[in-house]
Formats: structure tokens, C-alpha cells, sequence
């Protein structure tokens, strides 16, 4: 089921996991590559409804059990029809199961195969769980973030699980299929979300070495320590978001909130305590909306602190169409956009097991492939 994007005509086999693994995969979906999830019966997932799994949009599910006697020669035989491999597990698991790099390099030598995991392929921790939280923690990523009076905040499992590991799992596995397509000789990738979350960090390292960044929270331009950098609570228990760093933002957004005295506390970092106390205090003056309005025409760099159910209403994501809703699930539309290949939402959440005949067809598989999958064995 190729899409219209950029991708299209890229085969992509998915052994099935969560987390980042799944949501690169989506991702090179969303991009028009034909991406085919290999579920194991029985299955693990979200602990949702699949038909709610949106990192299983367009795509489609087959069901292999590879510890069956026939399960790896199933995926070693989409394998040598696809152009990229992604799993997701423990160092050494997939070559026990029979489908490792050398299995499947076997098959088809221009294979990508990619390797998504938190520590890395080698290192003292390689075999060891984890989640996000502990991979960022190691990194000094986590310890950048929240108020220093408190402990680090936990951003979700975006910076770890999503930047440093799908996005640089994706970018990996088209540099790879680049070079594949140019040399013939394909090549593993291997991801991890230590490696990525660190690599996000960069420019800070930079700062630190010419000492313009403190190794403190809330202590930075950019950490919440500069108090024209960050949020405030409003009347209505709502925050604002402020990111007024050059002069001229930082001017007007002094003059919409009636702070004019306090410009020459703009560099005058002494000051900065004083500038917080009374930002916050004019700001818990009018309700969240009132200060969306006052604000809302300005080069201030000042915005509402919305909610992921608030998020799709917004004025200026509503007009871009940057989320959507497809089969009832409001969601985020593919990015980034493209001029000639357009992408979008061409089905909704794979159904585990839904598609084996259709991808044996598509795929010109043999009818190993097509049988009904082996019960798991355990």
C-alpha cells in the first residue's frame, strides 16, 4: 500500500515493539513507503484499543510467530523483497530468532537495516532495560530541565523516545537506503536514544565550553532562567509562553504590558529577578485569553499555553491543517510538506494480522507467507 510521497516504492518490514521503533516506522509511512508491520500473535502494543494506535497508520500487519519452526523464514522472505528492516530489540535478540543482519544481508545484500534502542548495539549497558527517562537522565539532558529548587521535570518521552531516538533512526535509514541505491551495498543502522538525545544537545555543549552556559537548571538564556524566556500563570490558572530574547521583541513586549521602566533590564541580568516578579505579577492580572488577544497581533514572541485537546483549534494550525482527523481520531497530519509528492493519511491504525494476503500479493510472496501464522509458543 504505497503512498503518493516521496517514499513511494520504498518497502519497509516493521518487527513489531513500541515506542520509537513504531513511530519511525510511521514516519517513513507517512512519507509514502510501503511499510509492513510484522505482529506477533498475541501481540503487545499500547495496552489501547488498536484501532487508537495512530503509529500504526498507514500501514499494514501481518502475523509471524518467529518462534515457530517457519517464523524467520517468513520475515527473511519479505527480507529479500524490502528495502529497509527496522527492530527494535534487545542486542542478540534478533540474531537468536534467526533474523539478524546476516540472516537478512544474506537474502538481500542492499538491505537497510535499522536498529532502534536506548543504550546502543555495544557498551557496558547494552543488555540492560530502559526506558526514556533513563536514557536522557545519562546524557545531562534531563538535567537541564525544570527549576532548580525541584527535581529535573520529565518531559514526556518526546526528547528521548521520539527526537533522539525515531527521528535519528529515520534520518540514519535514508542516509543508508542513499547509499545503498548508489553502491548497491546495503548496511545496519544503529539508533540510540543515548547517542540522539546527546546529539540534541550540541549548540549547549558548545555554549558550555565558551562558558556562556552554567551546568545549573534555570540558571541559562534558554532554561527558564531568563525571565523573557519561559512561562507565566494567568488569572485563570492558564501560563503564557514568552520568548522575547532580541531588543526589538523584548520592546514590545515590555510595551503590551505596560513594563517600558524595565528595558534597561535586559541585559542587566542583576535586574532579572525583579523583571520575573513583575512579569508574573501583571500577567496573573487578565485571564489566558485576554492576554492571547492582547498579544495576538505582535512581534512579541509571546503565545497560550494550550492543551493537546485545545492544540487542533488553534487559529493558525486550524488554517495550515497540522492536525487531522481520520477514521474519528483527531491527530497530527504527516510533516514535513512537499512540493511535488504530497503526502497525507491513506488508512487508519494496522490491525494485527489484517493484511497478509494483500502484502503476499503486492509482495510476491510464496504461500509460506500467506499461511495462517503458527499459534505463539508462549
Amino acid at each position: 500500500m504505497p503512498g503518493s510521497g516521496p517514499l513511494s516504492g520504498v518497502r519497509v518490514v516493521e518487527l513489531a515493539g513500541i515506542g520509537p521503533g513504531p513511530f519511525a516506522a510511521m514516519l517513513l509511512a507517512d512519507l509514502g513507503a510501503d511499510v509492513v508491520r510484522v505482529d506477533r500473535p498475541g501481540g503487545q502494543g499500547l495496552g489501547i484499543d488498536p484501532a487508537y494506535d495512530i503509529t500504526n497508520r498507514n500501514k499494514r500487519s501481518v502475523l509471524v510467530d518467529l518462534k515457530a519452526p517457519d517464523g524467520p523464514a517468513r520475515v527473511l522472505d519479505l527480507a529479500a523483497r524490502a528495502d529497509v528492516l527496522i527492530e527494535g530489540y534487545r542486542p542478540g535478540v534478533a540474531e537468536r530468532l534467526g533474523v539478524g543482519p546476516a540472516d537478512c544481508h544474506a537474502r538481500n545484500p542492499r538491505l537497510v537495516y535499522g536498529r532502534m534502542t536506548g543504550w546502543g548495539q555495544d557498551g557496558p549497558l547494552a543488555q540492560r532495560a530502559g526506558h526514556d527517562v533513563a536514557y536522557i537522565a545519562v546524557t545531562g539532558t534531563l538535567g537541564m530541565i525544570g527549576r532548580p529548587d525541584e527535581p529535573p521535570a520529565v518531559p514526556a518521552n518526546l526528547l528521548g523516545d521520539y527526537a533522539g531516538g525515531s527521528l535519528y533512526l529515520v534520518v540514519g535509514v535514508l542516509a543508508a537506503l542513499h547509499h545503498a541505491r548508489a553502491t548497491g551495498a546495503g548496511q545496519v543502522v544503529d539508533a540510540a536514544i543515548v547517542d540522539g538525545t546527546a546529539h540534541l544537545s550540541a549548540m549547549i555543549h558548545g555554549m558550555l565550553a565558551a562558558g556562556g552556559w552554567q551546568d545549573r537548571r534555570a540558571a541559562n538564556l534558554l532554561d527558564g532562567g531568563c525571565p523573557y524566556y519561559g512561562t507565566y500563570e494567568t488569572a485563570d490558572g492558564g501560563h503564557m509562553a514568552v520568548g522575547a530574547l532580541e531588543g526589538r521583541f523584548y520592546a514590545e513586549f515590555l510595551r503590551l504590558l505596560g513594563l517600558d521602566d524595565l528595558a534597561p533590564a535586559h541585559q542587566d541580568w542583576t535586574r532579572w529577578e525583579e523583571l520575573r516578579e513583575r512579569v508574573a505579577a501583571r500577567f496573573k492580572s487578565r485571564t489566558r485569553d485576554e492576554w492571547t488577544a492582547v498579544f495576538e497581533d505582535s512581534d512579541a514572541c509571546v503565545a497560550p499555553v494550550l492543551s493537546l485537546r485545545e492544540a487542533p483549534h488553534h487559529p493558525h494550525l486550524a488554517a495550515r491543517g497540522t492536525f487531522t482527523d481520520h477514521g474519528g481520531i483527531t491527530q497530527p497530519a504527516p510533516a514535513p510538506r512537499f512540493s511535488a509528492t504530497p503526502t497525507g493519511i491513506r488508512s487508519g491504525p494496522a490491525r494485527p494480522g489484517a493484511d497478509t494476503g494483500t502484502v503476499a500479493r503486492d509482495w510476491g510472496m510464496t504461500e509460506r507467507v500467506n499461511d495462517d501464522p503458527v499459534a505463539d509458543g508462549d
